[in-house]
């Protein structure tokens, strides 16, 4: 049972080896829903001609809700006799002998499992031998969801990750692509050679944003990391912003090695602050500055635009820029510090450990 990390699979295979072990001939499994049903219902030793036959999962009612109320083995020469049994819908296979043993994690109820039509009937070793199976049962199932648990949160965290990479890499690149051939049609009639060449960096900056897209689906690097390095990927950075932006836009500086993580948040904010200041505060000129100082690379990226309150940044383009910068400076061991204020301009400055 603990080989397998799906639910279905855990309790398939609790199910078929309680009906092998206690050679009777049907053994089911339910696991209850908050709705009065069973998120889960499994069988064997039922065709897959009877299942349909017999009609929707049922419900927990009669015996069903008894084992799982009362959470204790119930062992009983013929079942029909029970006060509680209520009959069968059309088409289920004819029962007799019957065991049924809850499977418990503490005072939670997992599920039951239901074994019916043993020859002679179950007797006490049989009870033990399938109270042995559900603890390890309730084990397997607990592993299981932990398990499936864990995948979700994991599909969660790459949903993030890829919405925060949109956000941080992409949006500029396109913003920057707009405002070029916003450029280039404005200069075709005029000057056709000018918008050629803005045309060309559209192309550019399309081909970019492509590579962008690639690299955050399947969890690259950013594509001018992986081929300048951090230094020379600022720099590459900052003079295409000066060109398709009316503010002047300077990179400055150089650092100590970072780990490749390390890099790459550095990167990502220095795009996201570059970002916000050229969209959001209509700067006339955008510092960009690195440096190393006491065995942590700093970043500062200091415009002179509008400026505005930190701690309560309209829009959410911002806050989620804010946020998505503060929570890269975490991950990478950093510090993000942001000081601004109307009309005085934003410096955004990051702290960053050189070391391992």
């Amino acid at each position: 049972m603990t080989a397998h990390l799906s639910v279905r699979e855990v309790l398939q295979t609790i199910v078929s080896s309680a009906r092998r072990l206690l050679a009777c001939e049907y053994a089911a499994l339910g696991v209850p829903d908050d709705a009065g049903s069973f998120a889960e219902f499994v069988v064997d030793g039922v065709t897959d001609e009877q299942w349909a036959a017999i009609g929707p999962v049922p419900r927990q009612h009669g015996l069903l809700a008894v084992m799982l109320r009362d959470a204790v083995p119930l062992r009983l020469a013929d079942i029909r006799e029970h006060a509680d049994f209520d009959g069968w819908p059309a088409g289920h296979p004819q029962m007799c002998e019957f065991l049924g043993m809850p499977i418990t994690d503490g005072d939670e109820t997992l599920g039951a499992l239901f074994l019916a039509n043993k020859p002679g009937g179950f007797t006490a070793q049989d009870e033990d031998l399938l109270r042995l199976l559900a603890g390890h049962a309730a084990l397997a199932l607990v592993n299981a969801r932990l398990y499936e648990r864990s995948r979700e949160l994991s599909i969660v965290d790459e949903r993030n990750r890829i919405a925060r990479e949109l956000h941080d890499a992409v949006t500029q690149k396109l913003f920057s692509l707009r405002l070029t051939a916003e450029a280039a049609a404005t200069l075709l009639h005029r000057d056709p050679g000018q918008a050629a060449t803005e045309l060309d960096t559209v192309r550019r900056l399309a081909a970019e944003a492509a590579e962008e897209v690639r690299a955050i689906v399947v969890g690259l690097r950013p594509a001018d990391l992986d081929g300048d390095g951090l230094d020379l990927a600022l720099r590459k950075q900052a003079d295409l912003l000066n060109r398709v932006h009316r503010a002047r836009v300077r990179f400055t500086g150089g650092t100590s090695r970072l780990t490749p993580v390390r890099q790459e948040a550095v990167y990502r904010i220095a795009q996201e602050a570059l970002h916000n200041a050229l969209r959001h505060a209509a700067p006339t000129t955008v510092q960009v500055r690195l440096s190393t100082v006491d065995g942590s690379a700093v970043l500062e990226i200091v415009d002179d635009g509008a400026g505005f309150e930190p701690d309560a940044a309209g829009g959410a383009g911002r806050r989620l820029g804010l946020a998505s910068m503060r929570e890269r400076a975490r991950a990478a061991g950093g510090r993000l510090t942001v000081r601004s204020r109307p009309g005085a301009g934003t410096t955004v400055r990051l702290e960053v450990p050189t070391g391992g």
